[in-house]
C-alpha cells in the first residue's frame, strides 16, 4: 500500500433536492482515486456544525456552494496533499485545526466533511477491503434494522400533519433482506390504500407518502391498516417509530400543533399524547418527541416512556460528544441519531458512537432530508454495528442506492452476516 494522498478536488453537483452540495474526489500516488457527496439537512439542530453556503442569490437563490469547494481545491489540498490516507485521525484533526472555528465556519462542514469520507473510501480502496471492514476492524459489523420512513409531515411536506416521520420497522423478520421485503410490501399496501380512500400519494424529502389527512393519529390508524393489508401482524411483525422533529412546532415553551389543528400542548402534555400512542399503535422507538431546548422535558419524557420504548435524542445532540454527554449525565434519552454532516469529519462521528456504545446507549445512523447516490452510510451502519439505520422509505433512488448496498453487503458477507434487532425486549 502505497496511500500517500496525490490530489484533492471538490466539485459542486446536486443533491436529491435539487440544491447545491459538495463532491470531492481523492487521488493517491498510486492511482487509486475515490469520491464522496455530501449530504444537506432541512429539519437542522441550531448547533449543527455550519453548511457553507455562497449567499449569492443570483445562483441557487443563495444555496450555492463554491466557496465550500474552492476551500477544498485550495486550503484543504494543500495540507492534505503528501498525508498517508490510512491516517484517518491526523487528517480529520488537521482538516479542523485548518478550519479552526468550534462549528466549522471558515472552511464549512461540508467541505471537510467531503474530504474525510474521501479519504476513508479511497484507504479501503488502497487497503483492497470493503470500506465496511475498513471502517469496522476491530468492533462487531453487523447488518443494520431498517427504520423505513414511509408518511411524512411536518417540514418534509406541505400536508397538514404536524410530526415529520412515521416509520415502520420489521421487528419480526430474521435478515436484512427480508426485513427490507416487509418494509418494501408495507409501503405499497399503504399506497393502495392511500388511493381507495382518496388520499394523494406524493411523497415528501425522504420518499414517504405525505397526504392531508384528519389528524396526527390517522397517520398511525393508516400504517397499522397497511402492515395488516400487507400481511404482517402490527407490534409481532412490524412496529412503528416515530420523528415528530418538535423543534419544528415548538413556540414561546408550547407545542403548537397547528398544521393538524390540534392546538398546543405543554411538555408533559407531549408525553402524555405519545404515552397514549405507545399502547394504542405498538411504537418501539420515538426520536425528537420534544425541543431541542426543552432538556427538563427530556428528562421526565424518558423517565415516563424509557421502559418502554427507545428514546432518541436528534437535535439534541447533533451528534456532539458534549451534548450527548450531558445527555448521559442528566438520563435526557436512551439513544442517540448519528448524522455525519452535523459534526463533519468521520472520527468526531465515530467518537459520537464510542461515547454512545460506554453508555450502554442505542445509535442510529441516519441520512439527510438532502441525499445524494453516496452510499457511504450504508457501509458506515455495518461498520459502527449499532443494529439501525434511517435512509428514507421505498422510493427515490438516493434512498435505495443505500438499501440496496445493504443488500449487497449482506450477500458478500453471507453466511457471516449478522442481523441486529435492538428491539427485542
Amino acid at each position: 500500500m502505497n496511500g500517500k494522498i496525490a490530489s484533492v478536488k471538490a466539485l459542486e453537483i446536486l443533491d436529491s433536492r435539487g440544491n447545491p452540495t459538495v463532491r470531492v474526489q481523492m487521488r493517491l500516488d498510486s492511482g487509486v482515486t475515490a469520491e464522496a457527496s455530501v449530504p444537506s439537512g432541512a429539519s437542522t439542530g441550531i448547533n449543527e456544525a455550519l453548511e457553507l453556503r455562497d449567499g449569492d442569490k443570483k445562483r441557487y437563490d443563495g444555496k450555492g456552494v463554491l466557496k465550500a469547494v474552492q476551500n477544498v481545491n485550495t486550503h484543504i489540498a494543500k495540507v492534505l496533499v503528501g498525508m498517508h490516507a490510512h491516517e484517518q485521525r491526523e487528517i480529520d484533526e488537521t482538516m479542523i485545526a485548518l478550519d479552526a472555528t468550534p462549528n466549522k465556519a471558515r472552511l464549512g462542514a461540508n467541505a471537510i466533511l467531503g474530504a474525510s469520507m474521501a479519504v476513508a473510501k479511497v484507504a479501503a480502496m488502497d487497503a483492497g477491503v470493503p470500506l465496511y471492514e475498513y471502517l469496522g476492524a476491530g468492533h462487531d459489523m453487523c447488518l443494520p434494522m431498517p427504520m423505513m420512513n414511509i408518511l411524512n409531515g411536518g417540514m418534509h411536506t406541505d400536508n397538514s400533519v404536524d410530526f415529520q416521520e412515521f416509520m415502520v420497522i420489521p421487528v419480526g423478520a430474521p435478515t436484512f433482506a427480508e426485513a427490507l421485503r416487509y418494509g418494501v410490501e408495507t409501503f405499497h399496501a399503504l399506497k393502495k390504500i392511500l388511493k381507495q380512500r382518496g388520499y394523494a400519494t406524493s411523497v415528501g424529502d425522504e420518499g414517504g407518502f405525505a397526504p392531508n389527512l384528519k389528524s396526527n393519529d390517522e397517520a398511525c390508524e393508516l400504517i397499522i391498516e397497511a402492515i395488516q393489508a400487507a400481511g404482517y401482524t402490527s407490534g409481532k411483525d412490524i412496529a412503528l417509530a416515530l420523528d415528530p422533529a418538535a423543534s419544528s412546532f415548538y413556540e414561546n415553551g408550547k407545542y403548537n400543533l397547528s398544521k393538524s389543528g390540534q392546538g398546543e400542548k405543554t411538555s408533559r402534555g407531549m408525553t402524555e399524547l405519545y404515552q397514549t400512542w405507545v399502547k394504542k399503535y405498538s411504537i418501539v422507538s420515538i426520536e425528537d418527541g420534544l425541543a431541542e431546548e426543552d432538556w427538563d422535558g427530556f428528562r421526565e419524557h424518558t423517565e415516563v416512556l424509557g421502559d418502554h420504548v427507545q428514546i432518541v435524542g436528534d437535535d439534541l445532540y447533533v451528534t456532539n460528544t458534549h451534548f450527548i454527554e450531558r445527555g448521559i449525565k442528566e438520563k435526557s434519552t436512551d439513544a442517540a441519531l448519528i448524522k455525519l454532516n452535523q459534526i463533519g469529519t468521520v472520527t468526531e462521528t465515530i467518537e459520537a458512537i464510542e461515547m454512545c456504545r460506554k453508555a450502554r446507549w442505542g445509535y442510529v445512523i441516519s441520512h439527510r432530508s438532502g441525499e445524494t447516490e453516496d452510499t457511504f452510510l450504508a457501509d458506515f451502519a455495518v461498520a459502527m454495528g449499532g443494529g439501525q439505520i434511517k435512509t428514507g422509505s421505498a422510493c427515490r433512488s438516493e434512498r435505495i442506492a443505500k438499501y440496496n448496498r445493504l443488500l449487497e453487503i449482506e450477500d458478500e458477507l453471507g453466511a457471516k452476516a449478522k442481523f441486529s434487532n435492538p428491539f427485542v425486549r
